[in-house]
């Protein structure tokens, strides 16, 4: 019966078109309806979507799924959870957005609150890639920005080690600059992780051997990471005598920045059409 329906309906509208250019004017004939129309130029990925895509296919090549949550969070999943306490700086007007109405409420200013989520919602074994929008109150310039994307990865099991971490992050930096890159753990500290590093690459415009980019140190800084604290593990019900694990967390514009050689994060949010027909045909 409904197909019966949209088959009259169609037909109706077609003879309605039929008997329309069948009576135009001479004047009107001139045009011909026949001729292809105009040409629409093709899109392209953006290259912070390119480069998260990226780095979500090397991270699932190895078992980590993908996982997300809301842009506003609570102070227990942005910080409590996380082991901020009370006293720290991230928690102050000047690097966080604080909504007016509701002071226990924020845009996020990491994907870790998502990392939260999901160890409170899932027993461990877990392997995960939280990336995201985020937001923090910085002045904006050529290396920062008041939003930017991060891709935080956690992974929880029985005796999960320092080393598991390393040769994680050491594949995903050959996977992503390079087979021969190298990497460099610096000791760090994070209110979530213990021990806590920075992670460096071998620079990828000069191959160590000193530039500007790498202030001629041959190393480049590209994420922070670390063992998860037993503290952040017991916040979210999971026994931090049994289970171990480790969390990172990149920048993606950071990344983009070092793949393609742009100097400018602000470009990235400009919109300026010169910039992404560059990316036509990548990815």
């Amino acid at each position: 019966m409904q197909v019966n329906l949209l088959k009259q309906k169609t037909e109706a509208i077609f003879e309605s078109f039929k008997e329309k250019f069948e009576n135009v004017t001479t004047d009107e004939k001139k045009i011909d309806i026949t001729l292809p129309g105009e040409p629409m130029s093709e899109g392209a990925l953006h290259p912070l979507s390119i480069i998260r895509n990226r780095i979500i296919e090397i991270f699932s090549a190895v078992g980590f799924t993908v996982s997300d949550g809301p842009e506003i969070e609570d102070d227990w999943h942005n910080f409590t959870a996380l082991n901020f306490p009370e006293e720290h700086p991230a928690r102050d007007m000047q690097d966080t957005f604080f909504i007016r109405k509701n002071p226990d409420l924020a845009l996020r200013t990491h994907t870790s609150s998502v990392q939260v989520r999901i160890m409170e919602k899932h027993k461990p074994p877990l392997r995960t890639i939280s990336p995201g929008r985020v937001y923090r109150n910085e002045a904006i310039s050529a290396r920062a920005h008041c939003f930017f994307h991060q891709v935080e990865g956690l992974y929880i099991d029985k005796d999960v080690s320092f080393a598991d971490l390393k040769q994680t992050l050491l594949y995903f930096a050959r996977e992503m600059f390079g087979a021969d890159t190298e990497i460099r753990l610096r000791p760090s500290y994070f209110p979530f992780t213990e021990p806590s590093a920075e992670m460096d690459i071998s620079c990828n415009f000069c191959k160590g051997e000193g530039c500007n980019i790498c202030k001629y140190t041959g190393w480049v800084e590209i994420l922070g990471c670390g063992m998860i604290d037993p503290a952040v593990l017991d916040n979210c019900k999971i026994d931090s005598n049994v289970y171990s694990g480790f969390a990172f967390g990149m920048g993606i514009e950071r990344i983009t920045m070092l793949v393609y050689k742009i100097n400018d994060l602000r470009i990235f949010s400009e919109n300026d059409v010169r910039f992404l027909k560059q990316f036509s045909g990548i990815g």
